[in-house]
């Protein structure tokens, strides 16, 4: 995309002078990573004529290094920058400012680690807020709008994802002065939203507006100069697909999304952020992914109680499961069976997500291995249970999804036995 070296260091020097960090999508995690520390020791510095902006600049980057790669330190980096710039406000919209970033660390944790507590404290630092200038009222309502969201489709009521995505819009329509990246993840919230709930409501308006939405973010984000967030519309877009080519049995649909996530996944590598090119792999059919991915997917995942990693760790145990099975090894599933049920043991509930996924995990194996035996599953829908339980307690809706899924094809192998 561009040379290393001097040309480098300018896109560093101009990119500091931006509120737009749209820059860092060109730049591996650990350039992200480097380049937060620099700022640190920036503004850590009695000579720094700045500090304020140094901190809150070194608290965004770390947060997207997080973002990137789930690491729980750097978020812990972020909250430390972000205390560090409470301490040098001087103004009422710099103390605003230094609230909304908190809320945005408060919302990152909730969307990697799951509970519910902490999308109730970043909009108790949203509320906290009391900016003066415009620009930094709709830097809050945008993550006011954001958060929202999020629990509208935690409780899964039409009514409540339709006042959220009614904030998104005013959101969006307030965002014009704010940074592009801002603008950029209202869109694809409320595309997420409005699929969401165009799905369960076959709602063809809101899937019009999650279309148009997703459109927009590909059109406009070159792959030269925007690739994550190219990557994530894509990504967004064949998962819509997948899930309407599904109720519509429409093979051409399902073929067109997977060219989508074939797409998305052509915009990165798993070093450049990790994270996402997980997500890509795991939104995919289960077929469509090999068991090979699935385990370097769960390798890049290993963060304790990371929700993607317990969704990792989850398909992998489904894969091997239908390996076995489709070999005709029942050995092989009960010695799979073993090692889960050991580490759940060590473990000890832990990580409640990946308690969860263990559990989703044992009934895959349990499943398998009735099939083959021609025997009745055994404890399967207490395993589910318990592990939807979970799984909606800490806010992770996708493995509960896993679980729901399973629970049908469970019933299904009740009645033919």
């Amino acid at each position: 995309m561009f040379e290393f070296g001097r040309d480098l260091r300018k896109l560093f020097e101009k990119a500091r002078e931006s509120d737009d960090l749209g820059w860092l999508e060109l730049i591996g995690a650990d350039l992200v990573a480097a380049e937060a520390q620099a700022l640190a020791i920036d503004g850590g510095r009695v000579s720094c004529a700045r500090p304020f902006d140094a901190w809150m600049r070194a608290s965004a980057l770390w947060r997207e290094h997080a973002r990137r790669t789930g690491r729980r330190a750097s978020l812990d980096q972020a909250a430390a920058a972000a205390s560090d710039a409470a301490r040098h406000t001087a103004t009422a919209d710099q103390t605003a400012a230094v609230a909304i970033e908190s809320g945005e660390i408060h919302l990152l944790r909730f969307d990697l680690f799951g509970g519910p507590e902490k999308l109730t404290a970043a909009l108790g630092d949203v509320q906290s807020s009391t900016g003066e200038r415009p620009v930094t009222r709709s830097a809050a309502a945008a993550l006011h709008a954001r958060l929202t969201a999020r629990r509208a489709r935690l409780s899964g009521e039409p009514a409540a994802m339709l006042d959220a995505a009614a904030l998104l819009d005013a959101a969006l329509h307030g965002a014009k002065a704010l940074p592009p990246t801002i603008g950029d993840d209202l869109r694809l919230d409320r595309a997420a939203l409005g699929l969401e709930a165009g799905v369960k409501r076959r709602d063809g308006r809101l899937l019009d507006q999650a279309g148009r939405d997703l459109r927009t973010l590909v059109e406009s984000a070159s792959p030269d100069y925007r690739p994550l967030t190219r990557a994530r519309a894509l990504a967004l877009a064949g998962a819509g697909l997948m899930a309407l080519a599904r109720l519509a049995r429409n093979e051409a649909a399902t073929a067109q999304g997977q060219a989508l996530f074939a797409a998305a996944a052509d915009q990165f590598t798993p070093d450049h952020s990790p994270l996402d090119w997980v997500s890509v792999q795991l939104v995919q059919a289960d077929r469509e992914t090999p068991l090979a991915r699935l385990i370097e997917a769960e390798a890049l995942t290993r963060e304790p109680g990371l929700v993607l990693g317990a969704l990792a760790r989850e398909r992998r145990l489904g894969a091997e499961a239908a390996l076995a099975e489709a070999m005709g090894d029942v050995e092989g599933l009960t010695g799979l069976e073993a090692i889960v049920r050991r580490g759940l043991a060590e473990s000890a509930g832990a990580q409640p997500l990946e308690w969860a996924a263990d559990q989703i995990g044992m009934a895959h194996l349990a499943l398998a291995k009735a099939r083959l035996t021609a025997t009745g599953p055994r404890a399967v829908g207490l395993m589910l249970a318990e592990a939807m339980e979970t799984a909606r307690e800490w806010g992770a809706p996708a493995l509960v999804q896993r679980a729901a899924l399973l629970q049908v094809r469970a019933a299904t192998v009740r009645d033919e036995g």
